[in-house]
């Protein structure tokens, strides 16, 4: 089988005469592979893999999918063919069985790891790359996630119930933070990107493939949430950002790498707390401030 590897030179794959245009994809084979329809944008192709199967707890917050579960897949188009990022969620049982399956059909596992801590059961990231024909990657993962894990691939119900409030005042929280955020699954969620553009193989890293700094709230009950995400940072601004966060109260869960050829090297910091949520908002935005995102 080819092998779907993020090392392929660009030079290589101009060179193979045939090649459809980007534009050419028939996205309808990797929609049918998932059982669902992507969200595109900016001519990315997401794909959500929530775990909603789960019930997982952190002192006596059930996590929503949202907060913390929530596992995608990303096509991004390239020369004919796509480039795939992706953070699947999985119970520690399932860790060994998922790479196997995706190592031996020739995806790539870019990082291993955990987002929170105590929380019951336990759960991990499994980051993966790939390059070559959408479709075919998409039959992979599928594959490798329902023999070896229960990750959901229910389509989205044909009449979406509307979004439950959010209990937290998000006026506030977007005045704090400096941007407007939006609501998806009960969580408030935020994307603030970067300064400078993020590549990967010559292609554009952006928030739909995981290039920007991701903050969520999720209320817990008068006025206060729980936190969690990941920061977006170079190596220089990993111990401003840490040390800022635990300033604020905001416990530091992780440090470490998504991808494994970017440009600049960057670093993903994960979080957690459970506040006051308009203080934890003003918080996160004095830890942001320690590292160079897009003002607007």
């Amino acid at each position: 089988m080819k092998r779907f590897t993020t090392s392929l030179l660009l030079a290589s794959i101009l060179s193979i005469p045939g090649f459809a245009r980007a534009a050419d994809i028939d996205w309808g084979k990797v929609d049918a592979a998932f059982g669902k329809t992507a969200a595109v944008s900016g001519g990315v192709h997401r794909y959500g893999l929530p775990r909603s199967d789960l019930k997982v707890t952190l002192e006596g917050v059930t996590i929503k999918p949202a907060l913390a579960l929530g596992g995608w897949v990303a096509f991004a188009p390239m020369h004919g063919e796509a480039m795939l990022m992706g953070d699947l969620v999985l119970l520690e049982t399932e860790i060994t069985p998922v790479m196997t399956k995706l190592l031996d059909a020739g995806l790539d596992v870019t990082a291993l790891h955990n987002h929170i801590l105590r929380a019951t059961p336990a759960t991990f990231y499994m980051h993966v790359g790939g390059h070559g024909d959408p479709a075919k990657m998409a039959e992979i993962i599928h594959a490798a996630l329902s023999t070896s894990s229960k990750t959901p691939f229910d389509p989205p119900p044909a009449s979406p119930a509307p979004q439950a409030p959010i209990e937290l005042d998000t006026g506030k929280l977007d005045e704090a933070l400096g941007v407007k955020g939006v609501a998806n699954g009960g969580v408030y969620q935020f994307n603030v990107p970067r300064r400078d553009p993020i590549t990967e193989e010559g292609m554009t890293v952006n928030a739909a493939l995981g290039g920007a700094n991701a903050i969520n709230f999720q209320p817990t009950g008068g006025g206060k949430a729980a936190i969690t995400g990941d920061f977006l940072v170079t190596g220089d601004e990993v111990n401003p950002l840490i040390r800022a966060l635990r300033a604020g109260d905001i416990e530091v869960t992780a440090i470490h790498s998504h991808m494994l050829n970017e440009n600049p090297r960057l670093f993903f910091i994960h979080f957690w707390a459970n506040d006051d949520a308009q203080k934890l908002a003003r918080n996160v935005r004095g830890a942001l401030e320690k590292t160079a995102i897009a003002k607007n």
